[in-house]
């Protein structure tokens, strides 16, 4: 059965990290009932929920994506690019040890959400949040396991999977990569068909598969009804809260297609 690793919302969620938005006040119950339902659609989506330990002084644990990456039998343990979040990660290895080998960067920043993988390709944006050093880190660690990693290139985005997200196979076989033009350019990914986001709906570019279903933000429906007519199964989820604090439907999960 496919699982996904999730953590629950922090109470200090409204004093997370930010880099592109201006702070607003965040309903913390809100955003709790949310990240509910979302964990909700993964179960409905045909995954087992298994949650990671309670961080509940760590304002952005819920974004368990930036702190491992899940390949097959193994995990990645990553770096995050903010000093507030290196307690995360030694949690995150904890609640992953008993279900995958586990190994963990040696050296330089990374965040999850800047890891795009492909098949046995493994993209990664060089952003804030991620330098060159880190990159380098995940080359060494990954190749071993088979897999190949390169540097996509970002405009002004918080994340690589900000900008562009694998929404899967339609039922044309066609790979669909999700993107928005500003934030990067779909021609530096291999194999892949490119479909674009409503030009005024960039926040569908990060868009979650998960089993036969897609997760998209809701207020989007420009891309939802895109999607829905190269054959996706769509699941809109009202994100709102948690999009204050800079989330996108990938980075609250870590996916375990088994």
């Amino acid at each position: 059965m496919p699982r996904a690793f999730t953590r629950a919302v922090s109470p200090r969620l409204p004093e997370c990290a930010l880099t592109h938005l201006e702070r607003q006040l965040i309903d913390y119950a809100k955003a709790a009932a949310q990240h509910a339902a979302y964990e909700l659609a993964l179960g409905d989506a045909g995954f087992e929920l298994i949650r990671l330990p309670e961080l509940r002084e760590d304002p952005d644990a819920v974004f368990v994506e930036d702190t491992a990456l899940l390949l097959g039998p193994h995990t990645i343990i990553t770096r995050p690019g903010i000093a507030s979040r290196a307690d995360e990660t030694e949690s995150t290895a904890a609640g992953l040890e008993p279900h995958f080998d586990v190994h963990r960067l040696a050296s330089g920043f990374l965040d999850g959400g800047d890891v795009l993988r492909i098949g046995r390709t493994i993209y990664v944006g060089r952003s804030s949040r991620t330098d060159a050093a880190g990159i380098s880190a995940l080359a060494e660690a990954s190749g071993p396991l088979g897999y190949s990693v390169i540097e996509a290139e970002l405009r002004d985005c918080l994340h690589l999977k900000t900008g562009a997200t694998f929404a899967g196979m339609d039922p044309a076989g066609a790979p669909v990569l999700l993107f928005n033009e500003r934030c990067v350019d779909p021609r530096q990914f291999g194999g892949v068909d490119p479909m674009p986001v409503d030009a005024n709906e960039p926040a569908a570019a990060n868009c979650l598969r998960a089993g036969a279903k897609l997760i998209l933000p809701a207020g989007n429906p420009g891309t939802a009804a895109r999607l829905r007519e190269r054959g996706f199964d769509v699941v809109e989820l009202d994100v709102s809260e948690l999009q204050k604090a800079e989330a996108g439907v990938t980075c609250m999960s870590l996916i375990d297609e088994g």
